[in-house]
């Protein structure tokens, strides 16, 4: 076992990439991170794409025989294909046999398995994918949630993710007394449909959390909020955006930096530089989306992960399991009932 002791149950058989990057990320994260990983799926494939001479030290096969295709229903196949990477991948830490688990494969599977298997926490009526975003102060990052997981939400809903976004915000990514915001078309309190207008006002009487009122979709990356709170059906529009936006700017500079002697001086120069700009734009360096709600630390990738953003969300799962993410949630709920009642 690793010297932290934190282990990753890893679907090593869901993505477009799957299983050569999924295990070359692993592989990665258990000699850069020091956590035991193991990777769920089809022995004879796992082993197919390892490294010649790769020791079997931190590192478990554990046999799957099926897997959901991302074209399937999920909650169907979540409950027809029972022996699927993803399920046992969420046994594993239902069983207490692992500390958090992540799937690039198919994340309403994903997300479907996750509440059959591991459960709500006690106070949530939803959970809700949280992912963070960079934002033009360095090293001040966003977490926008729910960005997938509920296209429709109750003001309650939007209320509950705004103290998991604040707890996440708090004691993984180190902000202190955590602005939230609530995604809207205007500013104004008086700006939004139904939904929005009502839990503008529970957000606003809960004590809780720091909200600091709306923020419109030009403030996302401005680091003027560290957590901002949106139903899916809006979030997810606006995670793909982003990105696709990340990739188009990276295009432009990979295009016309190089043009002529004088490009490719100033490229030779600025390349440093151009290492951290896509360092902070770029979605695979930062990881999978993380699952906030239920009863386990479960991380989301996109289908289209590779080796880098595998080793990201693993190291944002050990982060997440080193810091009591989940201990703190149900903490926290436990307060709120009380002070409820």
């Amino acid at each position: 076992m690793g010297s932290t002791g934190v282990r990753i149950a890893i679907d090593a058989m869901g993505g477009d990439h799957a299983p050569a990057e999924i295990v070359a990320g692993a592989l990665r994260a258990r000699e850069e991170l020091g956590v035991k990983i193991l990777l769920v799926g089809d022995p004879q494939q796992i082993e197919a794409v390892m490294p010649p001479k790769t020791t079997m030290a931190d590192l478990e096969i554990v046999p799957a025989e099926e897997v959901i295709a991302m074209d399937e229903e999920p909650l169907n196949a979540v409950r027809r294909k029972r022996k699927s990477s993803i399920n046992i991948a969420m046994d594993l830490v239902k069983n207490k046999q692992a500390d958090a688990v992540f799937s690039a494969g198919h994340s309403g599977a994903a997300m479907a398995s996750a509440l059959l298997r591991l459960g709500r926490l006690p106070g949530i009526e939803r959970p809700a994918i949280g992912t963070v975003f960079p934002t033009i102060k360095a090293g001040k990052p966003v977490m926008i949630l729910d960005v997938g997981a509920n296209v429709d939400c109750r003001p309650k809903f939007l209320e509950q993710f705004a103290v998991m976004g604040s707890i996440y915000s708090q004691y993984v990514l180190g902000t202190e007394n955590p602005k939230i915001g609530l995604l809207n078309i205007g500013e104004e309190d008086t700006k939004g449909n139904e939904v929005v207008l009502r839990a503008h006002q529970l957000l606003r009487e809960n004590t809780q959390i720091n909200f600091t009122g709306n923020a419109e979709g030009r403030d996302v990356l401005s680091g003027e909020f560290d957590v901002i709170v949106c139903d899916g059906f809006v979030g997810n529009i606006l995670l793909k955006f982003a990105e696709a936006v990340g990739g188009v700017i990276l295009q432009i500079l990979r295009e016309e930096l190089p043009q002529g002697i004088h490009g490719q001086i100033g490229t030779a120069i600025l390349k440093p530089n151009l290492k951290r700009v896509k360092q902070r734009m770029d979605h695979a360096e930062h990881g999978g989306a993380l699952l906030l709600g239920v009863s386990g630390i479960c991380f989301i990738g996109h289908g289209s992960s590779q080796a880098p953003s595998i080793f990201s969300a693993i190291a944002k799962a050990k982060e997440a399991v080193d810091n009591q993410v989940l201990e703190r949630l149900q903490s926290q709920y436990q307060i709120l009932q009380e002070e409820s009642s």
